[in-house]
């Protein structure tokens, strides 16, 4: 079982940057793909990016490709999401997700798998 905790969601203005936190409890960290949803009010969940347990491999959603980029840091049980050049349409609960290992990368994006944690809110105004 693990434990993800996310901090550094807050309020900023289109086009500032913001950098959110993962902080893992439990099992082995470095035996989970990481991974980072977000869902808006109203919306459904959706993917926004993942990346491997090694740190060599990342996927990204099509919206956000170019401005987030995320990384991990296996030494503190750490996954991080950089945000650039935020939207308003970027605004959403942000959860942190670690799923199987013996599954690929970009599997079943759709599905509530793996653990999560309690989400940080993330609001771009203007």
């Amino acid at each position: 079982q693990v434990r993800l905790v996310e901090s550094g969601g807050g309020l900023v203005q289109a086009g500032e940057s913001l950098t959110l936190s993962c902080a893992a409890s439990g099992r082995t960290f470095s035996t989970y793909h990481m991974g980072w949803f977000r869902q808006a009010p109203g919306n459904e969940r959706e993917f926004v990016a993942q990346i491997s347990w090694s740190g060599k491999t990342t996927l990204y959603a099509d919206s956000v490709k170019g401005r987030f980029t995320i990384s991990r840091d296996n030494a503190v049980n750490t996954v991080y999401l950089q945000m650039n050049s935020l939207r308003p349409e970027d605004t959403a609960v942000y959860y942190c997700n670690g799923r199987s290992t013996t599954r690929g990368l970009g599997t079943d994006l759709s599905s509530d798998e793996g653990y999560w944690g309690q989400g940080t809110q993330v609001t771009v105004s203007s």
